[in-house]
């Protein structure tokens, strides 16, 4: 197993631009024997736990993780078997879905600085602010101009962030097409999870190659030092969950949150207790 999964799935340009196309959807860098996917990430499981609860102890830190992807790539199968290893006390999750009324009021970031988590917490976005900078670059929802201003606003708030002891990691999920299609059908034929299929979700499907095209771009512009952008092969469920977690796990290590050490007279509260 790598050290450093993230060195892998980091988004890489070349001549100055991430393509999202370039990356096979069904590939599993880092993992040699992709059976090994499942069995790697029960053991994962206790650290990844471990190291949550050091941050929430040691209470001076959080973590963000922003999950994007095109429908069915994941992001909720994904906060289940990943995110659902972690204590929900100190979980705080957020679907973006169509912006309310009242959201539209305010700039585009307004809800998203609403939902940040607190100092201890991990908080998950399912879809983000990346959002406004996707779907209305492929509908044309906003003037070029206006999305074009949004990248750089994004890094700067990105920025602020981080240096307010917050670690972001952003993940684009990333299928193939065809894939889509088989999770479409799968879904429609599984009266269980009909309730999650929409047929606008087929609309959608017309406007592949736009999206894509919308990913590299935000990609290219907003992976940053601080906040980098890792695109996880997302077409085999079970290496999507080994990778994640891998990489929640090689960035918590690096962030090394530690148990306080309150100023406790140990023998004199035990005595108490046995008294």
């Amino acid at each position: 197993m790598p050290k450093e999964i993230r060195n892998l799935l980091r988004a890489k340009a070349q001549d100055g631009r991430f393509r999202l196309a370039e990356v096979d959807p069904a590939s599993t860098p880092g993992l040699k024997k992709p059976k090994r996917a499942i069995r790697d990430l029960k053991k994962d499981k206790a650290q990844l736990f471990e190291l949550q609860e050091r941050l929430y102890a040691e209470h001076k830190r959080s973590l963000l993780l922003v999950l994007q992807g095109m429908d069915t790539s994941g992001k909720d199968g994904t906060i289940t078997h990943v995110i659902g290893n972690m204590n929900p006390q100190s979980v705080q999750i957020t679907p973006f879905k169509q912006p309310t009324p009242e959201e539209k009021r305010h700039g585009f970031l307004w809800r998203i600085r609403r939902r940040l988590p607190e100092v201890g917490d991990v908080g998950i976005f399912n879809r983000s602010h990346y959002e406004d900078v996707l779907i209305v670059r492929v509908h044309d929802l906003a003037p070029v101009n206006v999305i074009e201003r949004r990248y750089d606003l994004i890094n700067r708030f990105e920025k602020q962030v981080t240096s307010q002891r917050t670690m972001i990691v952003k993940i684009c999920l990333h299928i193939s097409y065809d894939e889509q299609r088989k999770r479409m059908i799968e879904r429609l034929k599984d009266p269980e999870k009909q309730w999650k299929f929409s047929e606008h979700d087929i609309d959608e499907r017309a406007y592949w190659d736009d999206y894509q095209s919308a990913y590299s771009i935000a990609i290219t512009r907003c992976s940053t030092k601080y906040a980098p952008w890792y695109v996880v092969p997302a077409n085999d469920k079970d290496y999507r969950n080994w990778a994640v977690a891998r990489i929640l796990i090689e960035t918590l290590e690096e962030m090394n949150p530690q148990y306080p050490h309150p100023k406790l007279d140990v023998p004199r509260l035990l005595k108490r207790l046995q008294a």
